[in-house]
């Protein structure tokens, strides 16, 4: 049994078989020193009665306001010294993602309050969305990794939960307390850490646009003045909704997806 131990949290409310297919993909991993934190809503599908017999699954019914709330809930439980949050129809890539998360952990220098991030697969394009691997402020106003991607040092997520005003952007909001306030130091990892699905709550019109309300809110909180102008400036003149709108049409992700990997291997950004 590795040293490192994850939590995985699974937040869920009648998810039926999407909650089935997640569970059953954890347990496939390689690596064996986790838990699986299941924090149900109050389902009412039957869903719950389908989860294997294993003493590393826990099951808390908790009602509770959405999904942030959810997440914040799971906290309270957890006993790993990482936790990671994998939605309800996500799955790792492949079995061996804990193993080589394990393994980027005990090798590195960084130790204490961290976020260990890597790579996803988006489903809707069925393209690889690579992450920057040098955070700095830039970064984390223009795009952070997805919390599919992150596993975050316990201690972070216990000092400071999702912040609930924030009805779409919470776990953005919370990257940037980590980075800013948490003094969390980020590492990179290259590998595809999850296959994520995408096309859900925060993908909605209106939760797009209330996405770029929260958005201009949070940045003021951690950022200047003169940062967010300087920042916003340059994402005007980089095309940035034109760029949007490539990663996420099918026809075009996979040609912008593999030109701001090599943007940012080169040390560029995005």
């Amino acid at each position: 049994m590795g040293q490192v131990m994850f939590s995985i949290v699974v937040v869920c409310l009648n998810e039926g078989e999407r909650l089935k297919k997640t569970i059953k993909n954890i347990r496939k991993q390689t690596y064996d020193n986790y838990e699986i934190i299941v924090k149900d809503g109050l389902s009412k599908d039957g869903s719950l009665e389908t989860l294997p017999e294993d003493e590393r699954i826990k099951v808390y019914c908790l009602k509770d306001t959405g999904i942030y709330d959810a997440m914040n809930q799971a906290v309270d439980k957890v006993s790993g010294d990482y936790v990671y949050f994998l939605n309800c129809g996500d799955i790792f890539y492949d079995e061996g993602v804990l193993q080589r998360t394990a393994g980027q952990i005990e090798e590195s220098s960084v130790k204490g309050k961290a976020v260990f991030y890597g790579d996803i697969l988006e489903r809707m394009t069925g393209e690889k969305v690579s992450s920057n691997p040098h955070m700095d402020a830039f970064a984390c106003y223009r795009n952070v990794p997805c919390h599919q991607a992150c596993f975050y040092a316990s201690e972070l997520m216990r000092q400071k939960k999702f912040d609930l005003k924030y009805r779409v952007r919470a776990d953005y909001e919370h990257f940037l307390w980590c980075f800013f306030e948490g003094k969390a130091k980020t590492v990179y990892m290259p590998f595809l850490v999850a296959d994520y699905e995408g096309g859900g709550f925060s993908e909605t019109k209106e939760n797009r646009r209330k996405s770029k309300e929260e958005h201009k809110e949070i940045v003021r909180k951690y950022m200047s003045g003169g940062q967010v102008f300087k920042y916003r400036m340059i994402m005007l003149l980089s095309f940035a909704p034109l760029r949007t709108w490539l990663a996420r049409n099918k026809a075009t992700a996979r040609f912008y997806n593999k030109i701001k990997a090599f943007a940012y291997r080169s040390g560029h950004g995005e």
